[in-house]
């Protein structure tokens, strides 16, 4: 029971890690393109250059964000649920 434990509490931090990973991502993409945009403004306000980066390094962040969503949707959990729901139905046939 405690290696079982200890499997699931691995698998949280691992979990928790991938998400502080991407919340990082996400707060320093809002402050540098927040600043990117200030820039911009200042410097040349008839030029709106700012969406490049803002719309490129957004794809980067949209890939990383539903990678982790991904393995919340699909990960380890929804593999051990579907193998017991494959099981218990095999079980009924």
């Amino acid at each position: 029971m405690e290696q079982i434990n200890n499997s699931a509490r691995t698998r949280a931090e691992r979990r928790v890690e991938e998400l502080r990973g991407f919340y990082s991502h996400l707060l320093t993409y809002c402050m540098v393109n927040a600043g990117l945009f200030l820039i911009n403004y200042l410097s040349s306000p008839h030029h709106w250059w700012f969406f490049w980066p803002l719309f490129g390094w957004g794809i980067g962040l949209l890939c990383h964000g539903l990678s982790i969503c991904r393995r919340g949707l699909w990960g380890e959990a929804w593999k051990e649920r579907k193998i017991a729901e494959l099981m218990e139905k095999e079980k009924l046939q």
